[in-house]
């Protein structure tokens, strides 16, 4: 026969206290002598004791849970829905994400799960499922400035916090890049290697993250006798950045320096590049953005605008629980810093 799981009454005598102290230890009550604290955690080490997580949320109102939500604007099919979370997994960045959220959340006991919202009605399963209890709060990672999903949530008045700037003001928390200067950190390294015929493939230019980047590298080239830099419009993926560079050396066969707004496009602007017999950096110098996996797989290596997402996604986490707990009521702002960083390929 299995042996009965620990209660706390089993605690309680093991430890030498009453129940509703290690009631209240075990929700976290914060007004439990330290000593009797830690008296309470080693019975329960000695006992096995797990609380019940169903019953303790119905103490604290908490589940320990966050949703991790990425989100569009578009109503897609099925396929295209599938083809958005394929995009999302093998994109470095989410993983890099991923990592700095876990990386907080994990030694705080609170879990991530993922959602997708890049339909109308998965947005409204996302509202639905926070409204109910389902997660304490969530953090949002959007991929199109239009996407709705924020409002729906500061409408909601529910704990959210956004990984970039949202598209119009919201009353929301959220974490950025200061993207034009990032611009302007690649502008200034192949200005600085002596690159003439400068042309840079974009991101998506309806996200502003890309806005902002092809912003600060024009501003950059303009101030120094450029005032026309040839631009191509990716999507962020080594494909797009094959497609972009392909056009670019059709139209501007004698360029000799490239800035991509991502690593993965810069790593298919190399390769196209390459098959047209050019070398990187000896005959075009290539700079990428993000500093992610791509930018030390690829061969030259990428000199890069570093993005610190870790820091950026683990930062959120921070700020969310801190809005959660409510040791934070209004909404702020944390805008990370851009870095050069100087490789093989400029």
């Amino acid at each position: 026969m299995s042996r009965q799981a620990p209660t706390l009454e089993d605690v309680a005598r093991e430890a030498g206290v009453s129940r509703a102290t290690v009631s209240r230890v075990v929700n976290g009550v914060r007004n439990v002598d330290p000593a009797i604290q830690d008296l309470v955690r080693r019975a329960i080490e000695r006992t096995g004791y797990a609380p019940n997580q169903a019953a303790r949320s119905l103490v604290t109102r908490r589940t320990t849970t966050v949703a991790l939500v990425v989100s569009g604007a578009g109503d897609t099919s099925d396929a295209e829905q599938h083809a958005f979370a394929t995009r999302v997994f093998a994109d470095p960045f989410f993983g890099r994400v991923v990592g700095g959220v876990v990386g907080h959340l994990r030694p705080r006991s609170m879990h991530p799960v993922l959602m997708f919202a890049e339909t109308p009605e998965a947005r409204r399963e996302v509202v639905t499922y926070l409204r109910q209890g389902g997660a304490d709060g969530a953090l949002v990672v959007s991929t199109h400035s239009d996407d709705p999903l924020p409002a729906l949530l500061a409408e909601a008045r529910l704990p959210a916090v956004l990984f970039a700037r949202p598209g119009r003001p919201l009353p929301l928390s959220y974490v950025d890049l200061a993207h034009r200067d990032g611009g302007r950190l690649a502008a200034g390294r192949l200005l600085a290697r002596g690159c003439r015929r400068v042309v840079t493939v974009a991101g998506p230019l309806a996200v502003p993250a890309s806005q902002e980047r092809l912003a600060g590298f024009r501003d950059t080239l303009a101030r120094h006798g450029h005032p026309d830099v040839p631009v191509a419009e990716g999507g962020f993926t080594v494909d797009s950045g094959m497609a972009a560079m392909t056009a670019l050396l059709a139209g501007h066969p004698d360029l000799d320096g490239v800035f991509t707004a991502n690593d993965l496009m810069a790593q298919g602007a190399v390769q196209v590049l390459r098959d047209h017999g050019r070398r990187v950096p000896q005959d075009v110098a290539v700079v990428g953005f993000d500093d992610s996996s791509a930018a030390v797989s690829c061969r030259p290596r990428l000199t890069t605008v570093r993005q610190p997402v870790e820091d950026m996604a683990a930062t959120m986490a921070r700020l969310l629980d801190e809005h959660i707990r409510g040791a934070r009521t209004e909404p702020t702002s944390v805008i990370f810093d851009p870095e050069l960083v100087v490789r093989d390929s400029a």
